[in-house]
């Protein structure tokens, strides 16, 4: 089915290179049960299946890591967005996911003039006062050169790759297809929910290639922090910024991960750095609700007077309102050793999914989170916590929503830079007294009244609109299109019950009538006899016993099989 709505001969050649890495890195059985090496062979394409065998040795993790590296940027992308879902994948799959790099090589800036013509009008060392042809950074999307504006402003450019776009595209459609086919043919996926994952890494990438979408990310979140002036984001120059390039002020500062450069003597405090880094997130997420979804070392800049800047926005997660409230419950779960807290939010994401033994999850994060009764505060790892938690619930086949799932990661990765920054960094400590002020917040008389004036609002809404709504239901019925769906699960079974109880109800009514009718036979005088009795009688009273052996017979059976159920 895969082959047969594929878009293009490219798509096609795309396909047999994706599932050539497949077999080359010991996947040959996997394409074999999706049924696609006879479909490819019939579409007069050929697998090389000699060296299927030559990484047979290589643990599972390590292979798929390697096969996305090899695959190119947008399979590497999808690899790096599974790294935060350590409520799919156990430790060994998450710690070769996170390993993974495109190693992708800058463009020449002779290969990028003609974008760069048509996004900045011109020759970008006419538009600019100096480009630096060189790349500072190349990544799989973009890559970033120096300028300077004819203001004095430093600033970098930031280019995105000529054709990439249409590539992503290609590999989206073909992951999509892919997805949809594993799922149907590899049941052993499901629990993964392979289409769930490639819609939302098509989301997160699709939002990746619009460099312009980047910068207003960029400015909504700069103005969320600007009560915090120890927070740094980029300026954007939108004269020159568009969906292929954007132009935002060059930071100059001490990269995340040249810790050894943060001394007293170049007047940096490393804890007081742990805790403002910690506040703006922290205030992005539960304030807020739009955050930087990737923290980590490459994307954080320490500046002068102690001030941290964020750079790259083009992941960026959301959490809406009711999000943020179960997240606050959850947090103040985990850290004020509350189990029952932490399990309500926990099903209230995660839903009741077929199969799932709901009480033995409620006693087995109750029993986590109790470990922690007693244990100060300074010792919780609350990134840790998020992640074991997210490990029970992948035992029990329960995924995390994509947006919570990105939030976990973030909570992770700023506890890790804060540890590295401080070895006493404590994110609990951090996190209580802000969980503390925002329930405070929220039961204030100002707040009460928004969120009463919300509900409020939207009920008159519905007020108004059911009188529409009842026209229509009226409508549909008198045009006969009003249809009324009932679904009763196990109805089939249920019927089949009925059917045999009135079966067996019937034959112990004719088994009565047989009775009785013979028994008035046998007070008729004449007639033929049979061992002395009238012949009709006992043949009726014959016919009765068989039928009532049948009846006791078909009843046991019954009642046995309930019991064997």
């Amino acid at each position: 089915m895969l082959i047969e709505t594929l878009d293009t001969a490219r798509d096609l050649g795309r396909l047999k290179e994706i599932l050539g890495v497949m077999v080359r890195h010991g996947f040959g059985d996997t394409v074999r049960r999706m049924g696609l090496a006879d479909k490819l062979e019939r579409a007069g394409q050929a697998l090389n299946w000699t060296h299927a065998a030559d990484l047979a040795r290589v643990e599972p993790p390590a292979q798929v890591r390697m096969a996305l590296e090899e695959l190119g940027p947008t399979f590497v992308k999808f690899g790096q967005i599974l790294a935060g879902r350590a409520d799919l994948f156990g430790p060994e799959w998450i710690a070769e996911f996170e390993k993974l790099h495109s190693h992708v090589p800058a463009v020449p800036i002779e290969a990028l003039r003609p974008q760069l013509r048509e996004d900045l009008g011109g020759e970008p060392e006419d538009v600019f006062a100096w480009f630096d042809p060189t790349p500072l950074a190349a990544a799989s999307i973009a890559q970033v050169h120096r300028a300077r504006l004819h203001d004095g402003s430093e600033v970098i450019v930031k280019i995105r790759r000529p054709g990439i776009a249409d590539t992503i595209h290609a590999d989206l459609r073909l992951l999509q297809r892919l997805a949809a086919l594993a799922e149907a043919e590899l049941p052993s996926l499901k629990p993964y929910h392979p289409q769930e994952l490639v819609r939302e890494f098509a989301r997160s990438l699709r939002r990746e290639l619009d460099l312009a979408g980047e910068c207003r990310q960029a400015e909504r979140i700069a103005s969320n922090l600007a009560s915090l002036p120890h927070i740094v984001i980029a300026r954007v120059h939108w004269a020159h910024t568009s969906e292929r390039v954007n132009v935002q002020d060059f930071i100059d500062g001490v990269p995340g991960n040249a810790l050894d450069a943060l001394t007293p003597e170049a007047g940096f405090d490393r804890p007081l750095l742990a805790r403002r880094g910690t506040q703006a997130m922290l205030k992005m997420i539960l304030e807020d609700g739009v955050f930087h979804a990737d923290p980590h070392p490459g994307n954080v800049f320490y500046l002068p007077g102690n001030r941290i800047a964020f750079i790259d926005f083009g992941m960026v997660g959301r959490l809406s309102e009711r999000r943020r409230d179960d997240l606050l419950h959850l947090l103040l779960g985990l850290v004020q050793h509350q189990p029952q807290d932490v399990v309500d939010v926990l099903l209230g994401w995660t839903g009741d999914g077929p199969g799932v033994n709901v009480g033995q999850l409620e006693t087995e994060i109750e029993a986590f989170v109790d470990q922690y009764h007693g244990v100060p505060l300074a010792q919780l790892g609350l990134g840790q916590m998020l992640a074991d938690v997210s490990a029970i619930l992948r035992e029990h086949h329960l995924g995390l929503p994509s947006d919570l799932a990105l939030l976990i990661k973030a909570f992770i990765s700023l506890e890790g830079m804060g540890r590295n920054l401080d070895p006493g960094f404590h994110m609990a400590t951090e996190t209580l007294p802000l969980l503390r002020q925002m329930v405070r917040n929220r039961y204030q008389p100002k707040a009460l009244t928004a969120r009463a004036w919300s509900t409020l609002r939207r009920a008159l809404v519905t007020v108004e609109q059911l009188p529409d709504d009842l026209a229509r239901l009226l409508r549909n019925a008198r045009r006969g299109k009003l249809q009324v769906g009932i679904e009763l699960a196990h109805l089939k079974r249920v019927g089949d019950q009925i059917d045999r109880s009135a079966n067996r109800l019937a034959m112990a009514l004719v088994i009565a009538a047989l009775i009785i009718g013979s028994s008035i036979v046998m007070t008729v005088k004449g007639g033929p006899t049979l061992f002395g009795l009238p012949a009709f009688g006992f043949l009726g009273f014959f016919g009765a016993v068989v039928c009532g052996l049948w009846l006791v017979r078909a009843i046991w059976r019954s009642s046995h099989h309930r019991d064997d159920e």
